[in-house]
């Protein structure tokens, strides 16, 4: 039997290969077969379906059929009687935790519902943000990426800003600079009044809202159909803690933006030149400062005449050069090869 293992026979004796089935119905026919006969399949003697002929060990003779299908269903019996324990185990089991879960108290801050909560789809989201809405009772801080703000998204949330507004509720907004020149939005801060105060940043973090410090909603996919629910204290001031310190870094929207100091250069072509030095392709720029990359290519292309500059690489260097890749200092000369000397203040 060298040279044929039971690897080469996976199977019991109620899935008999074919050469094996062969071999074990001419024993049961006439009662005995040459060992040679079973080198090929040792999975008989294996299964005990052959055993050595006591009178004559040159010979094999089989199990009996009865005998055999006793023994399967034993073993059947066994498994479907292991199996059932098993489930009752499990049946127990989910019993019991789900008792546990019957005596969880509450978590202390008296929040309602879960710590986190996947809100799929705009439906479940508005009727979340409703909720929220209308259980606030001192305060809502937003940040609104994306730049100019379409009518459809303020009017989506108007109803709940005037039911916020009519009980006293105070609410506080950040913006991106190019949100300044959205029609839409000073008709919306317009009509709230002293209930909004707004400011803009050059770039903000992706949508948040908070309602009384609370409970926040953020975006959870790229295209904001999903949106998570966060009600958990540490991460609820967390969040705030970076509304606050955007706000404290973020100009009135009722104040100016900061003039450059360089002739020809506006703000958000100074911020343009900053995000370059750092290394950014024009998408990006485009997306973090919430204009197009058709108009952010148009700044670069206004920064590259007024700089003197040929070519991309040139491009840094003037950058540079003016002082455009930071913070903007105090009353300093910069000349620029070429061009004529610009006052940055």
């Amino acid at each position: 039997m060298a040279g044929h293992g039971a690897d080469e026979h996976p199977h019991g004796a109620d899935r008999l290969c074919e050469a094996g089935d062969r071999v074990y119905s001419r024993a049961v026919r006439r009662g005995r077969v040459p060992r040679r006969d079973a080198e090929p399949v040792p999975c008989l003697l294996e299964l005990a379906l052959l055993h050595p002929d006591p009178d004559d060990m040159d010979w094999l003779v089989p199990t009996s059929p009865q005998e055999v299908m006793t023994r399967l269903l034993r073993g059947m019996h066994d498994e479907v009687s292991a199996s059932q324990r098993r489930v009752g185990s499990a049946v127990a089991a989910v019993e019991w935790y789900a008792g546990l879960g019957r005596q969880v108290r509450p978590a202390a801050s008296g929040a309602e519902g879960p710590a986190i909560r996947v809100l799929d789809g705009l439906a479940r989201i508005q009727a979340a943000m409703d909720e929220a809405t209308q259980a606030c009772t001192t305060e809502v801080l937003t940040v609104q990426p994306g730049g100019i703000r379409r009518e459809a998204e303020l009017s989506e949330g108007l109803h709940r800003a005037l039911a916020l507004r009519g009980r006293g509720v105070r609410m506080r907004d950040l913006y991106t600079h190019v949100a300044r020149h959205g029609q839409g939005l000073l008709t919306y801060l317009e009509l709230m009044g002293d209930a909004v105060e707004a400011r803009t940043l050059d770039e903000v973090i992706d949508r948040l809202i908070l309602f009384d410090r609370t409970v926040a909603f953020i975006p959870a996919n790229s295209d904001r159909t999903m949106a998570l629910e966060l009600r958990h204290p540490a991460i609820v001031e967390y969040l705030v803690t970076v509304f606050e310190r955007l706000w404290r870094l973020a100009i009135p929207l009722t104040a100016p933006l900061p003039d450059t100091g360089i002739e020809g250069i506006s703000h958000r072509e100074q911020s343009i030149a900053a995000l370059l030095a750092e290394g950014h392709q024009d998408a990006v720029i485009a997306e973090r400062l919430g204009i197009s990359v058709r108009t952010c290519r148009a700044h670069i292309a206004r920064l590259s005449e007024t700089l003197g500059a040929a070519s991309r690489t040139q491009l840094g260097v003037r950058i540079a050069q003016a002082g455009l890749d930071g913070p903007q200092h105090s009353s300093t000369s910069v000349s620029v090869p070429g061009q004529e000397s610009r006052t940055v203040r």
